[in-house]
Parts: structure tokens; C-alpha cells; sequence
């Protein structure tokens, strides 16, 4: 019998979860010397995928974990692939602004890419086809979302800085990354969560909006 009992972590399990996610900064400048092994980045990898909910347990979210060697060749063919279309339609000063960032990018340990299969997408279509097909894609990206979250929180909390970034829209990113790294063609890019050693301090939290304007509270 499934117990429905709910399962609490501790007395302020909810206010552990919430400090850890207050914790996550964006950190730019980090460097790829890190003291947490790649085994336990996979090891995070793997939980968050087998643990963050989607609509209908679609499970349609990928995910590419490049390190080492690997984070730097995942960095080359970002840079590759996006020099040609930066140069034609902006410029050379334009390029090396571009290639500098890149190269931070590069700098670090590790990249961590989020894709969605649309086939996943497609076949849950296929059984609830009275809904158009955005309504699932819509539903996909919130799933990818969360995960990215807890990836990125999770890093933090190993002792990590990272940043998420979306260099896959420049024009003939996603098919250099793709054939680069043999992705299969029905997966597309999302996200690139770039990880590695601090270099410098912690950025400070960074100015919100009050809650009386963003939350309101009915009883």
C-alpha cells in the first residue's frame, strides 16, 4: 500500500529549500579548477532528471553534460559556428565582443545543456490531439525550466558558480552544437548552464520589486 502520509525532510524543511534557492547567484568569471568530482556532478544531473515533474510525465527534457576536454570542444563549436553569422551582419568589433564572452564561457569546467525531444511532445499530442500542439510545448518549456533551477541551485550549493546561458540563438549554434556532439535532430536546445571554480567574490543579491506590486493575497 502507497502511504500519503507527507514525507518531511526536518523541522524547517521548507525554509532549507528556500534559503538554497536564495543562495543561487548569477556567476560569471569562473575558472575550470574545481574540487567537486565529475561524479558527483553527474550524480546531480541524474537526480534532477529523475525527480522534476513535467505535464502528463511527458519527461520530453535532454540533457548534455560536457566537462573537461569536452566543455572546451562544446565552447569551440559555439565559437565556430557563430563567427560566420556575427561577422556578415555585424562586424568585426561586434565579433570580438562576442568571441571574448565565448571565451569566458570556455574558461569554465563545465556546461551542462538543456534540450526538449519533441518526439515526447509529439506523442503526448498524439493522445490528447483535441489540444493544439503549443499547448504541449508550453508545458515542456515550464518542466525545463525547473529543472534548470535545481541544476543551477545545486551547483551553487557544491561550491560552484554558474550562469545560465542562451548562446543558441545566434544562427547555426544549435546544429554546430549538435553535430559537434552527435545530438539527435529532434532535440532542441534550451538552455547552457556554464559551471565552474569562483574566481572572486559573490555577487550581492540584486534589487526586486516589492511584493505589493508583484503578489496579491486573497482570503
Amino acid at each position: 500500500m502507497t502511504s500519503t502520509t507527507p514525507v518531511r525532510i526536518g523541522p524547517d524543511s521548507s525554509s532549507t529549500f528556500l534559503d538554497a534557492i536564495k543562495y543561487r547567484r548569477t556567476i560569471y568569471g569562473v575558472t575550470d579548477n574545481v574540487s567537486v568530482s565529475d561524479g558527483r556532478i553527474i550524480e546531480i544531473v541524474n537526480e534532477v532528471i529523475q525527480t522534476i515533474p513535467s505535464s502528463w510525465n511527458m519527461q520530453s527534457t535532454r540533457i548534455v553534460v560536457t566537462l573537461g576536454a569536452a566543455h572546451k570542444k562544446f565552447w569551440d563549436a559555439v565559437i565556430n559556428a557563430a563567427r560566420p553569422f556575427v561577422l556578415e551582419t555585424k562586424g568585426e568589433s561586434d565579433w570580438k565582443r562576442n568571441e571574448d564572452r565565448f571565451n569566458s564561457f570556455k574558461a569554465a569546467y563545465g556546461t551542462i545543456s538543456l534540450f526538449e525531444d519533441h518526439t515526447s511532445i509529439e506523442n503526448l499530442h498524439r493522445r490528447f490531439s483535441q489540444f493544439p500542439i503549443t499547448v504541449f510545448e508550453t508545458f515542456a518549456e515550464h518542466s525545463n525550466a525547473m529543472h534548470q533551477i535545481a541544476l543551477w541551485t545545486a551547483l551553487e550549493l557544491e561550491g560552484l558558480g554558474a550562469s545560465l546561458q542562451h548562446s543558441h540563438f545566434v544562427p547555426g549554434v544549435e546544429d554546430g552544437i549538435r553535430s559537434t556532439f552527435d545530438i539527435p535532430p529532434t532535440w532542441s536546445v534550451k538552455a547552457e548552464i556554464v559551471f565552474g571554480a569562483l574566481a572572486g567574490d559573490r555577487p550581492t543579491k540584486p534589487e526586486k520589486k516589492p511584493v505589493s506590486t508583484t503578489v496579491k493575497v486573497f482570503h
